[in-house]
């Protein structure tokens, strides 16, 4: 089968400038690959690098070395030298992020931004509102607050906004940052069916979960890691 993700000897060093231009290995030699239907779980203690990867495979953070494949559009696109526009392409069409926080925007309701992602792709407004609202619904966002802009929301609510607008578009790569972390049991396995119905449908995930009962119910494999290297 295809791989939808493949990363190749990656290495990321932070370089403090504040400090003396003081070295921070995370980690070093990461090689996997990630097919469609799969969920790979992220494995490693806190500084293992574990975050730090998935912002890389998103183009968030440049490694010092190594190759990120992402197969978009037909073909392979390597993140690591690839130009801003054509990033921004594979954000819009390929892969979607789950971060540990919302990227909240002032005055733009709830409902507005889990659509965004389909309207992004060309989905008539009717039909991306009624999947957001869908998708607020079975993560139990009550219908009043659809209207409302998600900076005014608890964390736990932002939250799944957040896990909401990431499984809108049904984008075939998925990144997990904990996204049960703030959560309580009925989301928590309302977003196992979520990861598992992706699964389904054919998206390659990485994932972080700190939840050992969310881990065991969504991986399809694991992956260690090594962390800093000296």
């Amino acid at each position: 089968m295809t791989a939808m993700i493949r990363v190749e000897a990656l290495a990321k060093t932070y370089v403090v400038h504040t400090h003396g231009g003081t070295a921070i290995p995370v980690f070093a030699d990461v090689d996997l690959e990630v097919t469609a239907g799969e969920c790979l779980t992220l494995l490693g203690p806190s500084g293992a690098g574990k975050s730090t990867l998935l912002r890389c495979l998103y183009g968030n953070c440049k490694p010092n070395a190594g190759r990120i494949h992402i197969r978009h559009n037909g073909g392979e696109v390597d993140v690591t030298g690839a130009d801003p526009r054509t990033v921004l392409d594979m954000r819009k069409r390929t892969m979607a992020y789950v971060s540990q926080f919302l990227r909240a925007i002032p005055r733009v309701a709830a409902v507005d931004v889990v659509a965004e992602p389909l309207r992004l792709i060309g989905t008539p407004i009717g039909e991306a509102r009624a999947r957001a609202e869908a998708l607020l619904a079975r993560l139990h966002i009550p219908e009043r607050l659809w209207s409302l802009a998600p900076s005014t929301f608890s964390g736990g609510e932002q939250q799944r906004v957040n896990i909401a607008r990431a499984f809108a578009a049904k984008h075939p790569i998925l990144l997990l940052d904990e996204p049960t972390a703030s959560l309580d049991a009925g989301n928590r396995a309302e977003v196992i069916r979520l990861i598992r119905e992706a699964k389904a449908d054919g998206c390659a995930l990485v994932g972080i979960f700190h939840d050992d009962e969310v881990r065991q119910a969504v991986s399809t494999r694991d992956y260690p890691m090594k962390g800093k290297s000296s």
